[in-house]
């Protein structure tokens, strides 16, 4: 059966749906997947690594291992598109963390300017950024990913606790510890913040 082009509508065709399509070399269903995701699935990398070149050099090993296995991609496991791909991000991410040392500097991960903001207010809204992207950076690792995935990513816990293989009362307790943790890191800078504001 010959698809029809409308069929093709990105808006319509689910991830499960592309993914078995990929399965059997469909070039145009992969290019879709890859279209629709990139930019959130590049962000999440962002934020995680640090480094926008790693985070691009990530997804590009991502999106290849989409391509190798989907084939092997289990629906049956009622397992969705994004939380199988979160999950292959995440532990690209994590090699890479094993393979180096931390960094800070997260400034890119976080966009928060404004198109129509003045000069100024973005220069404030990346100065903000590159605080609470320090701040992050310093969080230890299963933390940062559960409250990367559940505040910057806009995950539920279930869905959360799915990409990380725990539990949904794990999740709770990560973000729980990484908001203290964040607090207390804020706290230590609130000082130095109000000076710069002031």
């Amino acid at each position: 059966m010959k698809l029809k082009r409308a069929e093709y509508t990105p808006d319509i065709i689910s991830d499960e749906t592309l993914m078995i399509r990929i399965g059997d070399g469909d070039r145009t269903a992969y290019k879709m997947l890859v279209d629709r995701h990139l930019r959130s699935f590049l962000a999440f990398a962002t934020r995680m690594t640090g480094d926008f070149s790693e985070a691009e050099d990530i997804m590009q090993e991502a999106f290849v291992r989409v391509w190798k296995y989907a084939a092997k991609w289990d629906q049956a496991r009622n397992t969705r598109y994004t939380t199988w791909f979160y999950r292959i991000v995440m532990n690209l991410c994590i090699d890479l963390k094993r393979k180096k040392k931390p960094t800070s500097a997260l400034s890119e991960a976080f966009d928060v300017k404004s198109a129509d903001a003045l000069p100024d207010a973005r220069l404030s809204d990346r100065q903000m950024a590159s605080r609470l992207a320090a701040v992050l950076a310093d969080i230890p690792q299963r933390q940062k990913m559960a409250l990367t995935l559940c505040y910057l990513q806009g995950m539920g816990n279930k869905e959360a606790a799915e990409v990380m293989d725990i539990t949904i009362g794990a999740v709770e307790s990560l973000l729980v510890r990484g908001r203290a943790k964040m607090a207390e890191l804020l706290e230590e800078q609130k000082d130095e913040l109000l000076r710069e504001i002031i």
